[in-house]
């Protein structure tokens, strides 16, 4: 299936003063594969080690990271020979072994000829760090999300639909009713599924959405299991309670993160760590409340109030028990829980396209969902899961603030009126900076 990543992957390979490239992510997300397809595709061979699951390449780390060493050793262990520009070594779950990701620090310095990647998860990268440290400076990090709608319209077979949905966003310009009508549908199908790459090619397979809700059960018991490896077991408690407890979180009128929805007394001392550890292993999204829409955003950041969002919208679907058959309904626009599932869907593109997630909430009762901070404009986005289009919270903020523009992002076909872009749910894509 077709992955935007593969873009910044060719730039990497074709880059003066290349490094050795890790690619980390949340578990499943597609690291392995799009790395084997990338050297399958560039290289002449392809050297593919598991360090989680050799334990001899494993063992020989401990023994010895020179890079001459290490090309040797894999020469003889895969019987290929290694050259520089003609072959592409794969470290797979680097986050196994802490001794070959510091290796990479040597490959860069003394054997930058070689074409080294390593893929692993952020849970290991990012926290599993015990005796030696991050080569910072030594690699080039690439960090990989599930996939975004518009890859899952490609890997639909929906790539024409796809050109218009941009240029109908680029002309604010309704689209022909029939075609909204599959945008919607199709945004309704991948709101179920997600976008982890396992799942969507198990419903293209299939055509079986309960099938592929099989796969997302195997993904979450993998997470859990990530959950007790790489934390202590009274922490891996405190994750499993925080993580299990977001859809109660966003089905609330109040989105705002409470902890004594977790457990009754619960604190930031209590829980803290362990939402921290959800956010380092990239399976949920943090959106940080702003008093101000100043430039830049950031800075008005208010630390103690946040909102969750799981990191994959099928997921969040999967673990809520929301019934399938309620989302591609047409008649189930009142069901409060869609507009959580449309707000985590909406969370999870900004987050693909690297948009640092805010939302904006005055001293009375108006809340903007999303507050954009795209090059140097102040953008305020509102979700519905519906048609209805009352924007009261855009009004107040683009008064206040003088915003160039609003979004309002809804089932509502592409139009602009009173200073608001009307975005369908299945064009949340085309938002670009």
């Amino acid at each position: 299936m077709k992955r935007k990543i593969f873009v910044e992957l060719e730039r990497w390979r074709a880059a003066e003063g290349r490094m050795p490239l890790v690619l980390h992510g949340a578990r499943q997300v597609g690291k392995t594969h799009i790395l084997k397809e990338f050297g399958a595709r560039y290289y002449e061979e392809v050297v593919y080690v598991n360090l989680e699951t050799n334990i001899t390449v494993n063992e020989f780390f401990e023994q010895d990271i020179s890079p001459l060493k290490i090309i040797q050793f894999l020469e003889v262990y895969s019987s290929v020979r290694i050259l520089p520009e003609k072959t592409l070594i794969i470290f797979d779950e680097i986050q196994s072994c802490e001794r070959s990701l510091l290796s990479l620090k040597y490959f860069c310095e003394d054997a930058p000829e070689y074409h080294v990647a390593a893929a692993g998860s952020l849970v290991g990268v990012a926290i599993n760090r015990q005796k030696y440290s991050f080569p910072v400076g030594k690699v080039f990090e690439l960090k990989m999300f599930p996939m975004d709608f518009e890859e899952f319209l490609w890997a639909t077979g929906n790539n024409i639909l796809g050109e218009q949905i941009k240029e109908h966003y680029e002309l604010n310009k309704e689209i022909a009713l029939p075609l909204h009508m599959k945008g919607t549908e199709l945004y309704q199908q991948y709101v179920i599924c997600g976008g982890m790459p396992a799942v969507v090619k198990k419903f293209i397979d299939t055509n079986s959405l309960v099938a592929a809700n099989e796969i997302q059960g195997m993904i979450l018991n993998e997470y859990i299991a990530d959950m007790a490896k790489y934390s202590s077991p009274s922490t891996s408690v405190k994750i499993r309670s925080c993580y299990k407890s977001i859809p109660v979180q966003l089905g609330k009128e109040n989105k705002k993160f409470q902890y004594k929805i977790v457990q009754k007394g619960g604190t930031s001392s209590i829980f803290g760590e362990a939402i921290e550890w959800l956010i380092s292993a990239g399976v949920v999204l943090k959106c940080m409340k702003i008093d101000s829409a100043f430039i830049p955003v950031a800075a008005y950041a208010d630390l103690s109030d946040f909102k969750l969002y799981m990191s994959d919208v099928g997921m969040l679907t999967m673990l809520s028990g929301m019934p399938q058959q309620l989302i591609m309904s047409s008649i189930q626009e009142n069901n409060m829980f869609l507009g959580a599932i449309a707000e985590n869907f909406v969370a999870q593109q900004f987050w693909s396209k690297d948009y640092a997630l805010h939302y904006w909430k005055n001293h009375n009762t108006a809340e903007v969902d999303f507050v954009l901070q795209l090059d140097d404009k102040i953008i305020p986005v509102e979700v519905k899961k519906g048609k209805r289009s009352k924007s009261t919270s855009l009004r107040v903020f683009s008064a206040q603030y003088k915003s160039n523009y609003a979004i309002r992002i809804s089932l509502k076909n592409f139009g602009f009126e009173n200073n608001i872009k009307s975005v369908p749910l299945y064009a949340v894509f085309c938002i670009e900076k």
